[in-house]
């Protein structure tokens, strides 16, 4: 199974994403720049489109002579079920 979900990510068919202290996921969005939230309580993992404009977190303060192509964000909070059974 793992070899199969390394040549698809390979292939740039599925997106892996690891937050900190959270497993490997695979997500079959693509080719676009979103980003994601992780509750802190029960780590249910939701995604979050870019900001505002076509994709302004591509354009770092110092890009170091990068070619930027992608922005890994991770916002952090709790989800509304954590939040309201508390």
């Amino acid at each position: 199974m793992y070899e199969g979900l390394h040549a698809l990510t390979t292939a740039g068919l599925v997106r892996r994403i690891e937050p900190p202290g959270s497993p490997a996921l695979f997500e079959g969005r693509v080719g676009d720049n979103h980003h994601h939230i992780v509750c802190r309580s029960c780590g249910v993992v939701a995604d979050v489109d870019c900001a505002v404009g076509e994709a302004p977190c591509l354009t770092a303060s110092n890009d170091h002579g990068f070619a930027i192509d992608e922005a890994e964000i991770i916002y952090w909070g709790v989800c509304l079920n954590c939040s309201t059974a508390s």
